[in-house]
């Protein structure tokens, strides 16, 4: 009896469509997975012949999904992540703190905080092969559920699903005003802010939620039309007195602050976030993820 040999879809064309329906174009995916367009467009095409159907629509401004291709993305998923839980038991079985291990932080963290335990680490555990990568924590979630991260360091409290989190320590937030500014009145020698006087970071920075919420500001009166993209430029803003600002106590010792002249005026002790790490569901390397949240307390 002759069995017709099963063509299989290769990891790299599954990681590259998956990029494609997400990005929703061409030249950004291919951006995405470092490879020239050219080479992602015929990885598409080659997973299409493997699949024996068309997956996307090609047009010169946009792509559309097709049915077989909205299928094909939904197990596309499943695979990666069922591969990404083979990679965690394989490195389960390895020692600790050898070998790869994939590292995501967010924005407000990484510039204070990664000063602090980095150089230990790796000094303490020289066969740790530690790749960083910074970016939005859902930027950061995304990679982490697809298996390019294996942890990420970020704020909490943040709804993420099919994660396990370990929170390190609290990170309170601090008034911050320039000398004489405009949008501070006292009352009983407290510091308030006037309305629309607040400056936050924009949308996608949790930062921005966590202070809301953390700094008790329910009414969005008090919330300024402007926003920044960093901290660095949320300073900046603050020290041209556009608004006042609440920082991350991580950040008050950083020349960022040291050099700025600001007023800088503690808050009451409901006013913080939590800093954690996150990763995959039942993740065999749980043990060694719970050995690098001991190691950067001991270091913070």
């Amino acid at each position: 009896m002759n069995l017709k040999k099963m063509n299989y879809p290769t990891v790299k064309q599954l990681r590259y469509f998956i990029a494609l329906v997400e990005k929703n174009h061409f030249g950004k995916a291919a951006n995405a997975c470092f490879v020239s367009q050219s080479a992602f467009s015929v990885a598409i095409k080659e997973l299409e012949n493997t699949l024996n159907g068309r997956l996307v629509d090609r047009t010169n401004k946009s792509v559309t999904v097709t049915n077989l291709g909205r299928e094909a993305y939904k197990q596309a998923k499943l695979v990666m992540s069922e591969l990404s839980r083979l990679v965690d038991i394989s490195h389960g079985n390895q020692e600790p703190f050898k070998g790869k291990l994939s590292l995501g932080i967010i924005p407000t963290i990484a510039p204070f905080l990664l000063s602090k335990f980095l150089f230990k680490l790796q000094k303490q555990y020289p066969d740790l092969e530690l790749y960083l990568y910074e970016g939005m924590t859902l930027e950061l979630y995304d990679k982490l559920m697809k298996g390019d991260l294996d942890v990420i360091l970020m704020a909490l409290p943040y709804p993420l699903k099919n994660v396990e989190y370990l929170s390190l320590f609290k990170d309170k937030f601090s008034l911050a005003y320039q000398q004489q500014s405009k949008w501070i009145k006292f009352k009983d020698k407290s510091a308030l802010p006037e309305d629309e006087s607040v400056l936050l970071l924009e949308d996608g920075h949790c930062m921005r939620e966590h202070a809301l919420s953390a700094c008790q500001l329910q009414s969005f009166d008090k919330v300024s039309q402007y926003a920044a993209s960093s901290l660095l430029t949320l300073v900046e803003m603050v020290k041209s007195d556009v608004g006042i600002t609440y920082l991350p106590e991580m950040s008050l010792n950083s020349h960022l602050i040291q050099n700025s002249n600001l007023i800088i005026e503690s808050l009451d002790d409901n006013s913080y976030r939590e800093i954690g790490l996150v990763w995959r569901k039942e993740s065999a390397r749980s043990k060694e993820f719970n050995m690098l949240g001991d190691f950067i307390k001991d270091h913070s």
